[in-house]
């Protein structure tokens, strides 16, 4: 018998004698955003949070994204750049570098011999600085975000930007595979030396668009 089992016996002897209807709802009377903002300010709040955890913040409006993503990617050297297969086209159009197309049998080797990746996101969360996929089609999978060095999400803001994290779990659909990111990938030793790029990229840019000119 493993040491589940037992822990699990263990749990439905002590609740052997409670009845279903016995049972109660825990109740949840934690805040759900801290303070009141206007969705300026929750944008405001949420590129203060992402440049604390090192990720790089631009802004921009919709036209002006092809440009500024072709402008990220010359700036970082990049002769290739991995898009999920519904990534808006208009998005690379302003970018000559090679496009590579997201395979499922794409090996962890291959997609780190390529410079760089654009995604979109599920949803941003402000009070954390957090950045959620969740696998769409304008996402991809989980690992052309965790092994290519150079990561560029799309951030529709204020409509993809959420205050807190109990309001986003509202908006995410808990059945599909999410990744939550705060800033580029980082991990510290004893004596809290940071090093970046360990498990994901060590380079995070994150564009928020506005849909009416941007800032």
């Amino acid at each position: 018998m493993s040491s589940r089992d037992l822990i699990l016996g263990r749990v439905r002897r002590a609740l052997a004698d409670v009845r279903r209807d016995d049972e109660q709802a825990v109740p949840r009377t934690y805040l759900r955003e801290h303070g009141e903002r206007n969705a300026a300010e929750t944008v405001d709040l949420l590129a203060e949070n992402l440049a604390d955890y090192r990720a790089i913040v631009h802004r921009t409006d919709t036209a002006g994204l092809p440009g500024v993503i072709a402008e990220l990617l010359a700036a970082h050297g990049s002769s290739s750049v991995l898009a999920p297969p519904a990534l808006p086209e208009e998005w690379l159009s302003a970018t000559e570098v090679t496009r590579v197309a997201d395979r499922a049998g794409s090996t962890p080797h291959e997609l780190d011999e390529v410079d760089s990746v654009v995604t979109a996101c599920a949803l941003a969360i402000a009070e954390t600085g957090t950045i959620v996929l969740d696998g769409s089609p304008d996402q991809g999978r989980r690992r052309i975000t965790l092994v290519p060095d150079h990561h560029i999400c799309v951030v529709r803001a204020p409509d993809q930007v959420v205050p807190s994290v109990p309001l986003a779990l509202e908006r995410l659909d808990p059945t599909r595979p999410l990744t939550w990111i705060s800033g580029p990938s980082a991990t510290s030793d004893i004596e809290l030396d940071r090093v970046e790029g360990v498990h994901g990229p060590r380079t995070l840019e994150v564009v928020l668009v506005s849909g009416d000119g941007g800032e």
